[in-house]
């Protein structure tokens, strides 16, 4: 990686601010549901406490718009933390919580850290200079502290003052240990891939994964295809699809991409079968089509059939390097989440290749089909996974110090 990572500075005594990506799901009554990107961040806050830092934890939750939303503060966080951090130099008992990210409170709490305790603040998005980048805010959020790492990856494709517009304050800014790892995975996939190099992109719209898929197309060996988008590439390639959903203003988008992939002589597979439905329901009639014909006008396909379920398996079983981002079909219903499901037990399958996941869909796929431990890496962003696939430079690496 060429950038610093937390490995590389001197932490002993000093206030170190890491911005980490604590936007968890709560319920109504202000419970975590799922403390994921909790528990992903917790080596680097240990690394840190270990070395008799002072730590500043620093986040956003929801979108409050830069305002004080009771429902989205980080305060629920903090007995997760401490739970979480149990045996760290006893920092389940010292994690102490800020009612505001900047002003004189969050200064006088964070100047009477003392090596090895934890100050969680405030959600930033309740000021509006966090998504603005404002300079003043980014200026006294580092103000808090003496060095800054970011292990937040989730976010670092958005160019936010707890980002970006920190590092131009502060003499060292590092990558976390989760940053790192995320760089490193993503990195050596589209740089030196083992092979066979498979992708897997679903979703639903072509115009949402149109840039991933053509720098994709680059790089890998075989791109297998699912989701709603899919029925933009089959009409692109002739055949109609009923009421699935189309893209009709990117069939040439897809036209130039199945080119674009022949040219380079890239395997670019399309589901052969398909689960149609008669409406958009979890209680909807479903029936098995499969071929190039037309679909049955008022039916839509809502997943993968058996059939393609086979066909994918089989590139992925015999793949070297696997990325996945987006669901096969609409996966929040049970009766169309078979295709997504059976995809992750296939990347599961195949231990000796390096498999890769980011996307809300395909994650939570992995969970219910209770084999996200057998993946490489579970990428804890979504987005920014697939801003980096595209190889856009994100603003929160960029800003990093370098080596």
């Amino acid at each position: 990686m060429s950038k610093l990572s937390i490995r590389d500075l001197d932490l002993t005594g000093k206030c170190v601010f890491i911005r980490v990506d604590f936007n968890v799901p709560l319920s109504k009554e202000g419970i975590i549901t799922d403390d994921t990107r909790i528990r992903e961040t917790i080596p680097t806050i240990e690394y840190a406490l270990r070395r008799k830092a002072r730590v500043i934890l620093a986040a956003h939750l929801g979108r409050p718009n830069g305002k004080n939303v009771d429902s989205m503060s980080l305060r629920p966080v903090v007995a997760r933390l401490r739970t979480l951090l149990d045996g760290a130099l006893d920092a389940d008992e010292n994690v102490a919580f800020a009612p505001d990210c900047v002003g004189p409170v969050a200064q006088e709490m964070a100047r009477n850290l003392e090596p090895g305790q934890t100050l969680l603040l405030e959600n930033l998005r309740f000021h509006a200079g966090e998504e603005a980048n404002d300079p003043a805010f980014a200026m006294a959020l580092a103000s808090l502290c003496d060095v800054y790492v970011d292990d937040a990856f989730g976010a670092a494709h958005r160019a936010h003052a707890s980002n970006e517009g920190i590092t131009h304050f502060v003499a060292q800014s590092a990558a976390g240990l989760l940053m790192e790892k995320e760089l490193n995975y993503l990195g050596k996939a589209l740089t030196e891939p083992f092979r066979p190099f498979v992708a897997i992109i679903g979703g639903a719209k072509v115009s949402d994964k149109i840039e991933v898929i053509n720098a994709l197309l680059e790089k890998v060996d075989s791109l297998l295809i699912g989701g709603g988008m899919t029925y933009t590439f089959l009409n692109a390639k002739g055949q109609t699809t009923g009421k699935s959903l189309v893209e009709t203003d990117k069939i040439e988008v897809a036209k130039a991409a199945l080119k674009k992939a022949e040219a380079r002589g890239v395997k670019f597979l399309l589901p052969v079968d398909h689960v149609l439905a008669d409406k958009f329901a979890a209680d909807a009639r479903t029936q098995v089509f499969s071929g190039d014909g037309p679909f049955p006008a008022e039916w839509m396909a809502l997943d993968i059939g058996p059939e393609t379920i086979k066909l994918f398996s089989a590139e992925i079983a015999d793949a070297a390097t696997i990325v996945w981002n987006g669901p096969m079909g609409v996966a929040e219903f049970p009766a169309f989440a078979k295709g997504t499901n059976a995809i992750a037990r296939a990347l599961a399958k195949n231990e000796d290749a390096i498999t890769i996941v980011g996307g809300g869909d395909s994650v939570a796929a992995l969970h219910n089909s209770g084999v996200a431990d057998k993946i490489t890496h579970i990428s804890t962003g979504g987005g920014a996974s697939l801003e980096f696939l595209e190889g856009k430079i994100l603003p929160g690496v960029a800003a990093l110090t370098d080596k």
